[in-house]
């Protein structure tokens, strides 16, 4: 969503913490108490390192977009940290080849929704503890969190809650991948209270910055981490343009894949619950377009997860359409497929923004469990699910959700998709403009149409957001002027204890409700 990526339920499905916490805590709401005055470190994370010769990062992610963000995140820590760099935490396969060994498999704590919660609920409690103690004795310089926001917020708020004994050398906190704030009822009202536990959220869509900076917590936009696919893939320019040029020929040869032959691309999930819950749905739809469309190849592409490539495997066996199975870690093979094939038929998170930068036309679906699906249509406050609708406001990418996304539907949206050509040009006209709206901020300077010309190591968001983690000093607070009893602006509440000062503004909600605290205190208001 995740994760971002993106959407309601994307880039990390941030389905999650808001109702999540309906039936958590994790079994009962934690009371873990953050000091709303304690401040970590004034200090840069290197300033932090430099006493000690080494820089010590805990990263965690717990999915496969996670996974990949946090990979290209240590690779540009490498590249940039003056000081030699020693990782720790949680992370999959891809960050496993940038040299961390992670505590436990990230797949322990990679589950979404609310009633798919509940069996999982003990050993996310473990993993959880596991995790804070891993942390402690590692004693990082700094801790970055990677979208999941359930498990990332509460290990921070506990690991906060222990740093009291290291004052000023306390790590920074950074979440990469902003809470899907805008997504949900009141979702704003949230980040209230989220710079008590974060010093900075790296953003990777472009309007969250200004709220999350209003909001008390500092935060920078990086840019959509998928962009950097971009300089890896063989890319051209054309009237519509800047694409990724996959080689077709070469996956049908090396697929013995007739070249009359229409393939369609299915990418299921990255989950094994979301992948066993969608994979039947897509082997019915296919079943219904088989009448239709002659000479069928499909091609599923297999995230980078045991358990989701054992279950794929064993359920194609039973196809009697011709089956492809593309596994993880080569992204030319992944873009050579998609090159190759006419539509694709895909569960929201990040993979839509691949099949836009590869401007293959998609059909995005989502299903979960009934109690999921009631919470997310009474919290949700937008009507999309996938990223580039969202952007653009408009239903660009057709998407079938919750008990609309069935195999009859699907396979009618598929249909139009192949046979109208003028839905299809929509859809890879609107994907350059996701694209620039995603572009990191030095990408789109001069005529905010040269990303990839100036795209380089120097502004790739994991370029961006690793300066950030580096460089970042978190501000003390201004102090506050003292408040003469004499001015009208100033209101004083009876005095029983010590006084505090209290700044805000007359229409402030905290400020009304320290009036009637029994708790004495001075409200400036006006300034």
């Amino acid at each position: 969503m995740t994760c971002s990526g993106c959407g309601v339920v994307s880039d990390g499905m941030q389905v999650t913490s808001m109702m999540a916490a309906v039936i958590v805590g994790w079994k009962r709401r934690e009371k873990v108490r953050v000091s709303k005055y304690f401040s970590t470190s004034t200090k840069a994370t290197v300033d932090l390192a430099s006493k000690d010769g080494e820089m010590r990062i805990f990263l965690v992610a717990g999915e496969v977009s996670g996974d990949a963000i946090g990979s290209r995140l240590i690779a540009a820590l490498k590249k940039l940290s003056p000081y030699p760099i020693r990782i720790c935490g949680v992370g999959g396969s891809m960050m496993a080849k940038q040299g961390l060994k992670s505590i436990f498999p990230m797949e322990d704590i990679s589950v979404m929704g609310i009633w798919e919660l509940l069996p999982h609920l003990k050993k996310l409690q473990v993993r959880l503890q596991e995790t804070v103690k891993v942390a402690i004795s590692f004693r990082p310089h700094v801790v970055v969190t990677i979208d999941s926001k359930g498990f990332s917020f509460r290990l921070l708020k506990q690991l906060k809650a222990k740093y009291c004994q290291r004052g000023p050398n306390a790590p920074l906190h950074f979440h990469y991948v902003a809470p899907s704030f805008w997504a949900w009822k009141g979702g704003e009202e949230r980040l209230n209270g989220l710079s008590e536990f974060v010093d900075h959220v790296l953003c990777i869509l472009p309007f969250e910055e200004e709220v999350c900076v209003s909001h008390g917590v500092p935060a920078t936009f990086v840019g959509h981490p998928v962009l950097e696919d971009l300089l890896e893939l063989n890319l051209v320019t054309t009237e519509k343009g800047w694409m990724v040029q996959g080689n077709a020929d070469l996956f049908r040869s090396e697929y013995g894949i007739s070249s009359g032959s229409t393939i369609f691309t299915l990418l299921p999930g990255s989950r094994l619950q979301e992948v066993t819950r969608m994979l039947p749905i897509y082997s019915k739809t296919i079943n219904l377009l088989k009448d239709s469309v002659k000479d069928t190849t499909i091609v599923i592409h297999m995230a980078p997860n045991e358990h989701v490539e054992n279950y794929i495997k064993k359920f194609v066996d039973e196809w009697t359409a011709p089956v492809v199975l593309v596994p993880s870690g080569s992204l030319h093979t992944k873009y050579d497929a998609y090159s190759a094939s006419t539509v694709a038929l895909c569960t929201s998170g990040t993979v839509a923004m691949e099949l836009q930068l590869a401007r293959l036309p998609c059909v995005v679906a989502y299903r979960a469990h009934f109690l999921t699906e009631w919470i997310i249509r009474y919290k949700a406050k937008i009507p999309y699910i996938s990223l580039s609708n969202i952007l653009l406001n408009s239903p660009v990418i057709p998407e079938a959700l919750f008990r609309e996304c069935t195999p009859m539907k699907l396979a009618s949206l598929l249909t139009e998709l192949i046979h109208n050509e003028e839905v299809r040009e929509e859809q890879v006209f609107a994907a350059e403009k996701v694209r620039q709206l995603l572009s990191p901020p030095l990408a789109r300077a001069g005529d905010g149409d040269l990303y990839c010309k100036e795209l380089s190591f120097d502004n790739t968001p994991s370029s961006i957001a690793a300066r950030t983690v580096l460089y970042h000093r978190k501000t003390e607070p201004a102090p506050v002027r003292p408040c003469d009893p004499t001015d009208p602006n100033c209101v004083i509440t009876p005095s029983r204890k010590n006084t505090r000062i209290v700044e805000g503004t007359k229409d402030d909600k905290y400020a009304e409700k320290a009036k009637a605290d029994e708790t004495p205190e001075i409200i400036i208001v006006g300034h």
